[in-house]
């Protein structure tokens, strides 16, 4: 066995082997989303063979791969982009062949990546992912390899994206968690309404930090600018703030008013905690009814704080959580929401 091979054998003796990507794995991937999804998953580059290739060459995604005796691909997971940050990845689009459930290879694939390759692999800095909350599976495999919850996104997700499974009644919640392989001090400024569940968040973290308070005013000089994304089968819109100045206020409104039309239910803004005005910005969305979310580790190579409004009832009571610290957040993110409803 090859030092970039994990090999295992699964309970009835089959052997199979977690590996990263070749080549010729990118139709076994295609074909491993026709028969757990149909072709119903969003994320379209897995339906494309020749495209998924060329991502695993640029890094835009890297293959985790779980392969059968005979290479027929049984099970995948994926590093990608998808925070302003390059270097930092997350983890997701996982699954695995409905025959090979239950065997642990959802657990071989992530130890893998997360002991194995990620820390050989020039390039990625920190990696994350979103644990879903309708069963606490994910969660506990993210803290036994380290990550640390940092913020909880609440009704991310619709409950038709679990149609097969039956595990959703309505929209759910998942967690961002985080684990840093290369670390870099840096300096965060705490919006002051939010520096005792800040302060909570950064506790756990292994890297270092200087922190400040956020006490300066959105400057006159700087205009607002942001890269927005809107999903538009979940019914999600996501703002990476950029800069944030005097005109954030109608910014965010004429970013809201668009997105409404495009039947958006969730909206996340992501503030840079580098800014020392970062605390107005979030006074801003907190009158617009906007709700803390959590911290980023890394988001814009800086940290982000998320924020987020929903404009749906969330199902705070479908919520599953694994660890204390999960729970914690849980109830801090539910107070700020409550605050949105109490005026």
């Amino acid at each position: 066995m090859s030092d970039n091979e994990y090999e295992n054998r699964i309970p009835h003796g089959e052997v199979f082997e977690v590996d990263s990507f070749r080549p010729e794995d990118a139709k076994g991937i295609a074909n491993l989303f026709r028969a757990v999804y149909g072709d119903a998953y969003p994320v379209r580059i897995f339906y494309d063979p020749q495209a998924l290739r060329a991502a695993n060459e640029d890094g835009t995604y890297y293959s985790i791969v779980a392969r059968a005796a005979d290479g027929k691909v049984v099970g995948a997971v994926h590093l990608f982009r998808s925070a302003p940050f390059e270097a930092l990845y997350e983890l997701g689009s996982g699954l695995v062949l409905q025959e090979y459930r239950n065997l642990g290879l959802n657990r071989r694939m992530f130890e893998f990546a997360f002991e194995q390759w990620v820390p050989r692999r020039e390039g990625i800095e920190e990696v994350w992912g979103e644990p879903v909350c309708n069963h606490v599976i994910n969660q506990k495999a993210v803290v036994d390899f380290r990550y640390i919850e940092t913020a909880l996104e609440v009704a991310l997700m619709p409950a038709e994206a679990y149609d097969r499974e039956k595990s959703a009644s309505g929209r759910v919640a998942a967690l961002s968690a985080f684990r840093c392989y290369r670390p870099k001090p840096c300096t965060v400024y705490l919006p002051s309404v939010y520096e005792k569940e800040l302060t909570f968040l950064y506790s756990a973290l292994d890297d270092e930090r200087t922190i400040l308070i956020s006490d300066r005013s959105l400057p006159e000089s700087v205009k607002s600018h942001a890269d927005t994304t809107v999903f538009d089968f979940a019914g999600v819109c996501r703002t990476a703030m950029h800069s944030t100045g005097s005109d954030f206020d109608s910014y965010i409104r004429e970013i809201e008013t668009t997105a409404r039309d495009r039947k958006v239910v969730v909206f996340q803004v992501w503030l840079n905690l580098s800014s020392p005005w970062v605390g107005a910005a979030a006074d801003v969305l907190r009158d617009r009814g906007y709700f803390l979310g959590g911290l980023l580790p890394r988001w814009f190579d800086e940290d982000g704080l998320l924020m987020q409004k929903i404009l749906t009832d969330p199902d705070f009571e479908s919520v599953r959580l694994y660890s204390d610290r999960a729970k914690q957040i849980f109830a801090m993110v539910k107070e700020d929401w409550l605050r949105t409803r109490r005026g």
